[in-house]
């Protein structure tokens, strides 16, 4: 999938006699014919020829289906299984020739590799976050999954007090992770349980509801009338930011850089700028419904949904590359579009406005040229693909712009997949590692290094005697482009050596052991996944208010839907999930197949919400440049800044002080 042709450099079986780095000399890479590097990419190797050859590359141009999925990760996968099990007709379009994106897997000499992450939250068996379960469920489908007896093994920076470094387990079960940290930071013990403990919070919160849309007003009446206090007390932390309530609890700087580093695990953001409810759903589901991973591979997720949605009547078209969604635009509708005056205007932005008010997704057309209609366009692409490329420039909605005013790319990642020998591994290695020598580099390219290892869970993905070893870190493609094939190669090379030293300080000998390497970067992530730059979502330019201002699934224009990590919740697996059952229950609600309220009262939470989200946002930047003033009158250096507190801390900080929603619902609710 990821990793093809573009990885032909760096791939080569060693010798086991050869004591040696397993890296092939420039000499044999510059003597490979074209009919060896054919045999290299297509030899052993899933997809297979046969694969492709067999897949579905077609589908019916004279009907009207319900929704229309560009793409087939899991959140657009998610998103149509619970259509299709309602009984909507719904096409979906990959680009690719296996459904899954980032969360795939492929083939090559006897491993089993996974695209992305191996850490898989979602498959436990109880509650309402166990949303991968649910998903197949919908289908019809199952999957036997390994649970983890731990989440993460960090390896974190030396310091006075860690002279080895700050070594960390997370524990499956909860207390015997907060009994190790209390042990690294016995003076923060009250503080650990107090953070932690708030964790719990948000996530008990989530698991008692139902996890539907957030912007059908039916539902979540629903859930207040069932649960109205979990409900108040999730709404508290809305606004919230993790950082905010670590500093309430956590006082130790080392304490709260391994808080930004849990965040930044899973959020690639430090906790200044990850929700709290982001956190607690993750810090919490670790230890509730585990880390599991599934027998064959991540890749047999999206596999078994895709099974389950052709099942029941989907559809799924592969080598389906769309190029434009079709927009029907009428002029006069402009009703509730701005509320500014014609004199605050310019009339770019009223035209703007006016126009995405009035328009309405019809389908897509590929590009082969054939059109496909629909009542309803669900794009799993990015939003910026979505609305850099898909939609006619004269239709951009005003949102959008404003999205990129406040969301930039995350990075994407450099990526090795490694065969090693069995033996370099000792008995006990924990399957996901984290590695990380400076704090200072904890954000920056190829600062800190993930290293998963599945087949030390499931032995199946790996030949006899052999591992798997992912490593990867968080990279930039501008450091890729404007380079020779030579010079490309020959970079990554160079980049895999220097990982491979610095996994050696955690795995002696690892070097040595290696007997399979395939490297990519981030121009291969946007070439096999569609990534614009390879990015893997969006991150904020500034302190969010919480998940108040995160993209939801609606756009403003009608009949068109986001879903995946360009959406609430963000990114990893289990949160795009949410993402797509959250937009199947907005489109089912839209096309009147599932029950909502009448129009007037539908339509008017909508606008409400909008206007609240933009509200919020618009403060949330007012502060940010009022806290930048202040630090500069007061002097404050710019290292102490996460260490503020008051009105200077973050704009969540200023909200609190002014509208305390947070404190005084948790206060009020504490007995209970």
């Amino acid at each position: 999938m990821l990793l093809n042709e573009i990885y032909r450099i760096g791939r080569v079986t060693c010798p086991p006699s050869k004591n040696i780095p397993c890296t092939p000399s420039r000499t044999d890479v510059a003597r490979r014919t074209p009919s060896t590097r054919h045999a290299l990419r297509h030899g052993n190797k899933y997809p297979s020829e046969d694969y492709v050859i067999g897949i579905e590359t077609d589908a019916d141009t004279d009907v009207e289906y319900d929704a229309i999925i560009i793409g087939s990760g899991m959140g657009g996968l998610t998103a149509a299984s619970q259509m299709v099990a309602r009984g909507a007709r719904v096409l979906v379009l990959e680009k690719y020739v296996l459904p899954g994106g980032s969360a795939g897997h492929y083939k090559r000499e006897g491993y089993t590799f996974d695209v992305g992450s191996s850490m898989m939250f979602g498959l436990g068996s109880e509650g309402n976050t166990n949303l991968i379960t649910k998903c197949l469920e919908a289908v019809g489908k199952t999957l036997v999954s390994i649970p983890d007896p731990t989440q993460v093994h960090y390896h974190l920076p030396k310091s006075n007090r860690f002279p080895q470094g700050l070594d960390v387990q997370v524990w499956r079960k909860y207390e015997d992770f907060i009994q190790e940290m209390i042990t690294r930071f016995p003076h923060e013990e009250s503080g650990i349980k107090g953070f932690y403990g708030e964790c719990w919070t948000v996530f008990n919160s989530l698991n008692s509801i139902e996890l539907k849309s957030l912007e059908e007003p039916r539902y979540l009446m629903q859930q207040f009338v069932n649960q109205p206090l979990s409900c108040l007390k999730l709404a508290s932390y809305l606004p919230v930011n993790t950082g905010d309530v670590a500093r309430r609890y956590i006082h130790d700087p080392e304490l709260l850089r391994f808080i930004d580093m849990e965040c930044f695990t899973y959020s690639t953001v430090q906790a200044d700028l990850t929700p709290m409810v982001t956190s607690g759903m993750v810090m919490c589901d670790r230890h509730y419904g585990g880390v599991r991973y599934p027998v064959g591979g991540i890749g047999r997720i999206a596999e078994t949904v895709a099974e389950g949605i052709t099942e029941l009547g989907g559809h799924i078209m592969y080598k389906a590359n769309v190029k434009e969604i079709l927009v029907q635009h009428q002029e006069a509708r402009t009703v509730g579009v701005s509320s500014q005056s014609s004199s605050q205007s310019n009339g770019s932005s009223k035209a703007s406005l006016s126009s995405s008010a009035a328009s309405k997704a019809m389908g897509v057309r590929l590009a082969d040229g054939r059109e496909f209609r629909s009542k309803t366009v669900i794009s799993n692409a990015s939003r910026w693909d979505t609305f850099e490329h898909m939609i006619p420039d004269d239709r951009l909605p005003e949102g959008e712009k404003l999205f990129r005013e406040r969301y930039k790319k995350a990075p994407s990642f450099f990526s090795m997949h490694l065969g090693v020998k069995a033996d370099v591994l000792p008995p006990g290695t924990d399957c996901h590692h984290i590695i990380l020598e400076d704090w200072d580099q904890l954000e920056k390219a190829r600062g800190t290094l993930f290293i998963s290892m599945p087949s030390l869970l499931d032995p199946s993905l790996a030949p006899e005697g052999h591992h798997i070893v992912h490593a990867f870190t968080p990279d930039w493609i501008d450091a890729w482009q404007g380079l020779s094939p030579e010079e490309y190669n020959m970079r990554k090379e160079e980049v895999a050596d220097v990982l491979c030293r610095r996994m050696e300080a955690v795995f002696p000998g690892i070097s040595e052991a290696i007997t399979f390497r395939e490297l990519g970067t981030p121009r291969t992530h946007r070439r096999y996944l569609s990534r614009p730059s390879g990015t893997y979502g969006p991150i904020p330019t500034r302190a969010p208010l919480g998940v108040v201002t995160m993209p939801l699934n609606s756009t403003d224009i009608s009949g068109l839907y986001c879903v995946g990590d360009s959406t609430f919740p963000g990114q990893g697996v289990n949160a795009v999930v949410f993402s797509g059952f959250g937009c199947a229950h907005r489109a089912l609600c839209d096309l009147g197949m599932e029950p909502s309220w009448p129009a007037l009262i539908d339509q008017g939470y909508r606008a409400a919400l909008k206007w609240v989200r933009e509200e919020a946002s618009k403060l949330g930047a007012s502060t940010e440049s009022a806290n930048k003033a202040r630090k500069g009158s007061l002097n404050i250096p710019e290292q102490q800044e996460g260490n503020l507190v008051g009105p200077l801390a973050s704009s969540q900080n200023f909200l609190s002080n002014i509208v305390p929603l947070d404190v005084a619902v948790r206060k009020l609710l504490s007995k209970n």
